[in-house]
């Protein structure tokens, strides 16, 4: 029978440490520490009160508990001594069932990780989804941690030990994240379509009208009509447009919008822009099979274009809806000199009804939208959800310093020009002058010595700039210093340079009401609410302009790399997101006339 958290809350302290043992390996200090914040509200509030008994600890604690881990398919496995727990998990990752070959590289990798870290090897290797990870994958994760600075994965281990306690209490309490599930099988079974010549290598490329987006676009669309829609359609710029009527009678009858983009960046992650599709589907579906109506209609858009990979048109799916749709793009070329307009043709959208996308904000709620984080701040801090407080403003910048080129092994250190030297020190500087607002970042993307030579002080180098903050002001202020900077490192050093600005983007702050309502739902989920401001550009930023507008990020695996094969987030934390939605349709429900 599955423990309760009302059990576990009333329980005397003896027998709560006996409940939770083996939740942590061999370190009953944790639950210790952890029950003495009870009660708690939920099954997240125990697992966060768990990790930040850990968190809290002294590294020396900490490493104890790392090496408290067996290794993986190691001599405590072939001696069958592994916990129950670990039987278990290294069992589901048929680890047990290694090939000769397959556990030959596993002890070689074993030692060799212990050699460079002192520690063993940590994976949670039931996964993400909680099922088991291939062999394969294992081997290819241990391979690639190898690499990792000291520090750095000593914290990747205790997160990967988080992560087996959070399935861990999930397998003590019964409870199944059937919801997050859900989002992941969705994201998953879309993830089966990519453009060609990155399909044979098993990478994820979806850009904009391609083969692989239009199915992306029909497979959104089935299962959107599956989940009880009562409205849905592919629109004139491929949007996917899913809507759910409001209560019959509803006073109002406005729509919340919310949803993201169903594209990706060359090689990306399977969950950017598509969580933000699937976690309001699958709140829908509920609703549906229910048989319940909000005095609000739902409407959920994937939309078709945010990323700029074929034609230079990011937030295109966004945009149209709020009339920002350019007609000179529909001239521009891919690289394979198909026109915009040629493609939309070629996949039966009618360009002439793009004008007729235009939404009137005033038959809306407000939009928002939920987003992996595709950065590393919640990993970092063990937490699963974070509110948004604003969408960074960022302007791009591409340029030229142009010093002189000469020869390198007689030209003297103090009578050179060296134009990319010069470009270095302005990185530097940028480096330097962003983490004095603490929340502000600046780029250098690109630095290039074009026709540059091994034996040749650079004469050119082209450069890129990019620019963000969380407010206009915060952003225009580090523009200033750095072009400033910029002059005078030319200045300084004899030179001359052209720069022409190539992009400009408002903040988009939350609007303190929606914000607040996504606050109220990450603490009703018994999870601390953190607020942070988003450094990426969301189509929230788009809607902003027309309608109030908030954000929830997902904590995202590995880091939280996005635009990588790598990003991931598990069943969990989507669990939670589905659930944080479902609160804030709530609220609003409550707040809105029948």
């Amino acid at each position: 029978m599955a423990l309760t958290l009302d059990q576990l809350n009333a329980a005397t302290p003896a027998d709560a440490l006996q409940w939770l043992d083996g939740v942590y390996e061999h370190s009953p200090w944790i639950a210790e520490q952890a029950l003495a914040q009870r009660p708690f509200r939920s099954l997240a509030h125990l697992r966060h009160a768990l990790a930040h008994a850990v968190r809290t600890a002294p590294q020396a604690a900490q490493l104890a508990l790392i090496r408290a881990h067996p290794e993986l398919a190691g001599k405590a496995m072939v001696a069958n001594s592994l916990t129950a727990e670990s039987t278990n998990e290294q069992s589901k990752a048929g680890l047990a069932q290694c090939t000769p070959e397959e556990f030959a590289r596993i002890q070689q990798l074993n030692a060799d990780y212990n050699t460079r870290f002192g520690f063993p090897f940590i994976l949670a290797v039931r996964g993400p989804r909680g099922a088991g990870l291939p062999r394969q994958e294992i081997i290819a994760t241990f391979a690639r941690r190898l690499d990792n600075h000291p520090d750095f994965e000593l914290a990747e281990a205790l997160r990967n030990i988080h992560r087996i306690a959070e399935i861990r209490l999930n397998d003590k309490f019964g409870a199944e994240p059937a919801l997050g599930n859900d989002v992941w099988d969705w994201q998953e079974t879309l993830a089966q379509h990519s453009d060609p010549g990155f399909a044979e290598k098993g990478q994820l490329t979806v850009t904009y009208l391609t083969d692989a987006h239009r199915a992306c676009a029909q497979r959104i669309s089935h299962w959107m009509r599956d989940c009880g829609f009562d409205e849905v359609e592919v629109d004139a710029v491929g949007n996917v447009v899913g809507r759910y009527h409001p209560a019959p009678g509803a006073a109002q009858g406005k729509y919340l919008m919310t949803g993201s983009h169903y594209d990706t960046v060359r090689n990306g992650g399977k969950y950017d822009g598509r969580l933000g599709i699937f976690v309001p589907m699958a709140c829908v579906r509920e609703l549906h099979r229910a048989g319940r109506r909000l005095p609000f209609g739902i409407e959920v858009i994937g939309f078709a274009e945010e990323e700029g990979q074929r034609y230079k048109a990011t937030f295109l799916g966004s945009g149209a809806l709020i009339g920002h749709f350019n007609p000179a793009w529909l001239d521009q070329k891919d690289a394979d000199g198909v026109t915009m307009r040629a493609a939309m043709e070629h996949a039966g959208l009618c360009i002439a009804d793009i004008p007729k996308l235009q939404r009137d904000a005033a038959q809306y709620l407000g939009f928002i939208e939920v987003h992996i984080e595709q950065g590393p701040v919640l990993n970092e801090l063990d937490l699963p959800l974070g509110v948004v407080t604003s969408i960074n403003g960022g302007v791009r910048y591409v340029g030229e310093m142009i010093g002189m080129a000469s020869h390198a092994g007689t030209t003297p250190m103090d009578r050179r020009r060296d134009a990319a030297v010069a470009v270095a020190e302005l990185a530097l500087y940028i480096e330097q002058r962003a983490a004095k607002d603490g929340d502000s970042v600046g780029t250098i993307g690109l630095l290039n010595v074009p026709g540059g030579s091994i034996n040749v002080v650079p004469g050119r180098c082209q450069f890129s700039l990019d620019l963000r903050a969380p407010t206009d002001p915060q952003r225009d202020a580090l523009v200033k210093d750095v072009l400033d900077q910029l002059g005078q490192i030319a200045a300084r050093r004899g030179m001359r340079y052209t720069l022409e600005e190539s992009m400009r983007a408002a903040a988009a702050p939350s609007a303190a009401a929606w914000q607040h309502r996504w606050e109220r739902a990450v603490d009703a989920l018994g999870v601390p609410v953190f607020r942070m401001p988003s450094g990426a550009g969301h189509d929230a930023m788009k809607l902003h302009e027309i309608m109030p507008q908030a954000m929830l990020f997902v904590r995202g695996l590995n880091a939280g790399i996005s635009h990588n094969p790598l990003e991931s987030t598990t069943n969990n934390d989507m669990q939670l997101a589905v659930d944080a939605f479902t609160h804030v349709l709530n609220q609003i429900a409550e707040e809105t006339p029948a």
